[in-house]
């Protein structure tokens, strides 16, 4: 059996000479020694990069219009007042390719394309949900005060 010499790290090679496996980066550009333990306090953790995907304004929104069930995508965005189509679409293309929301196309004229939760994104709907009625119930005493700090007076 032939083995195949495996470089040293920083070693040149010659043009078109095939990278270790190890060396190769996955789809999305990152390198393999990622941290791959979900510390998301790392800054080379991926799983910063799905906390950015989940917690964004739109991708919360979408999530929680998704809980009750698949909408369309004019539904969603009629659902989510402010959002623009170009933004909807881009948060809908990540949060698929996240594993979090299916995307079904009917095959009709013209095809019919509904969006859901999948079981991850189910999973992840029940703590984006609390987060969303905390925020519904608190946003009265957070704007009282953000109204004291920017009039520079003490909260009662």
């Amino acid at each position: 059996m032939n083995a195949v010499p495996t470089p040293r790290p920083g070693a040149l090679q010659p043009p078109g000479a095939l990278a270790p496996p190890e060396a190769v980066p996955p789809p999305g550009g990152a390198p393999s020694s990622v941290a791959a333990d979900g510390d998301a306090f790392r800054g080379d953790c991926p799983g910063r990069t799905v906390l950015d995907h989940v917690t964004s304004r739109w991708g919360v929104l979408i999530l929680a219009s998704l809980r009750a069930g698949p909408l369309r995508f004019y539904e969603l965005r009629d659902r989510i007042g402010g959002i623009s189509e170009k933004m909807l679409s881009q948060n809908l293309r990540v949060l698929v390719r996240d594993g979090l929301v299916d995307r079904e196309v009917e095959p009709t004229v013209p095809p019919k394309v509904s969006y859901a939760l999948t079981s991850l994104g189910r999973e992840l709907s029940d703590p984006l949900q609390s987060l969303i009625d905390w925020i519904a119930t608190r946003t009265p005493q957070i704007v009282a005060a953000q109204r004291c700090h920017d009039l520079g007076t003490p909260e009662s």
